[in-house]
C-alpha cells in the first residue's frame, strides 16, 4: 500500500453500498469527500441512483471494471456474503479484498470483518489483542482476509452483531415468536448500531491528520448483554412473554461462542458509539427508537 502524506484529493470507493456501506457513504459525502458506492448488482445500482453521489455495478473481482473506476485515496470493502457458504465466503472476501488492493492499490483501506473471529466461549473479555482462532471455515476465511489487509498497512474493522430500525435478526425472532433462550441465557450478546458502524469506518480514516493507526479495530457498543437480559428487555418493552429455553446452537455458521468484546482501543481515539446500550436505541432514549419500525 502506497503511502499519503494528506487527504486532499478525498477520494473513497466504498465497495458493498448496502446496508452499512451506504449509510458510511453518506457520512463520507457529507464531510465533503468524493463517493463512489459500488454495488454487485445493476438493479442495487440503480436503486442508489437518487444518492448525492456516485453509484456504480461492479463485481468486485472484475479487475478491470474497477481499474476504470478511476483513482481513489481510500478504499472501504463492506461486502457482503449474502449468507453464502465458504465458497462465496473465499470469493466474497478473501479475492474480493485481493482485487480491491491490487488494482486500486489505495494510501488507505478498511475492511469490515466481524467479532465472529474470536473464538472464545468463556464469556470473558477480549480485545485486539485477544487470540482469533475461529474454527469454522468460514470464519478462517475471514481472518486470512483480515491478515491480507494487515499486510498491507490497512484498517480491520471487526463489526459486532449490526442492528438497525426495521433490520435486526434477534428482534425479527422474538416477534415472530421463532426466539429461543440458548441453555441458561448467558450468552454474551456483542451489538453495535449500524449509524455507529458507519461513524466508526469514517473515523478510521478522519481521525487525526493521518487517520487512525493501521491494524485491528473492535466495533461494538461496549456494553454485551447476556442473551436472556436481551429477550427480558424485548419482553418487558412489548409486553410479551419470554421465549422459551432450549438447546444451544452449536451449528452456527461461524461457529459457537462466548465473549465480551471490548472497544476501549477505538474508544481511546476518542471514538464514542452514539448508542451506548441497545437498550438506548430500543427505547428510544432522545434518538429515534429502533423498535419504532416494528409493530408491537
Amino acid at each position: 500500500m502506497t503511502s499519503s502524506s494528506s487527504f486532499s484529493s478525498r477520494r473513497v470507493l466504498v465497495a458493498g453500498c448496502g446496508f452499512v456501506g451506504l449509510a458510511a457513504a453518506r457520512r463520507f459525502h457529507q464531510l465533503g469527500w468524493k463517493v463512489t458506492g459500488l454495488t454487485h448488482s445493476v438493479d442495487s445500482a440503480r436503486r442508489l441512483s437518487t444518492e448525492p453521489f456516485r453509484t456504480v455495478a461492479c463485481d468486485i473481482n472484475d479487475r478491470e471494471g474497477l481499474a476504470a473506476l478511476g483513482p481513489f485515496d481510500a478504499v472501504v470493502d463492506c461486502v457482503s456474503s449474502g449468507r453464502g457458504d465458504a465458497e462465496v465466503y473465499r470469493r466474497v472476501y478473501l479475492e474480493g479484498a485481493q482485487s480491491l488492493l491490487e488494482t486500486i492499490r489505495p494510501a488507505h483501506f478498511v475492511f469490515t470483518g466481524s467479532t465472529s473471529v474470536y473464538a472464545q466461549t468463556d464469556g470473558s473479555v477480549v480485545t485486539e489483542e485477544s487470540p482469533a482462532e475461529p474454527d469454522r471455515e468460514t470464519g478462517k476465511i475471514l481472518r486470512a482476509t483480515e491478515e491480507i489487509v494487515l499486510a498491507a498497512g490497512g484498517h480491520v474493522a471487526r463489526l459486532g452483531g449490526i442492528y438497525a430500525p426495521g433490520r435486526w435478526a434477534a428482534m425479527e425472532k422474538f416477534l415472530e415468536g421463532r426466539a429461543v433462550i440458548e441453555g441458561d441465557g448467558s450468552r454474551f450478546i456483542n451489538q453495535i448500531h449500524r449509524d455507529d458502524a458507519a461513524e466508526a469506518i469514517v473515523f478510521l480514516l478522519t481521525c487525526g491528520s493521518e487517520g487512525a493507526p493501521a491494524g485491528i479495530y473492535n466495533v461494538t457498543d461496549g456494553h454485551p448483554l447476556t442473551q436472556l437480559d436481551l429477550y427480558t428487555a424485548l419482553a418487558q418493552h412489548f409486553g410479551r412473554a419470554l421465549p422459551s429455553h432450549g438447546p444451544v446452537d452449536l451449528n452456527r455458521k461461524r461457529g459457537w461462542t462466548n465473549k465480551r468484546v471490548s472497544n476501549a482501543k477505538l474508544c481511546s481515539l476518542g471514538w464514542t458509539p452514539r448508542f451506548r446500550t441497545f437498550l438506548q436505541a430500543l427505547m428510544g432514549d432522545n434518538a429515534e427508537s429502533i423498535s419504532d419500525a416494528w409493530p408491537r
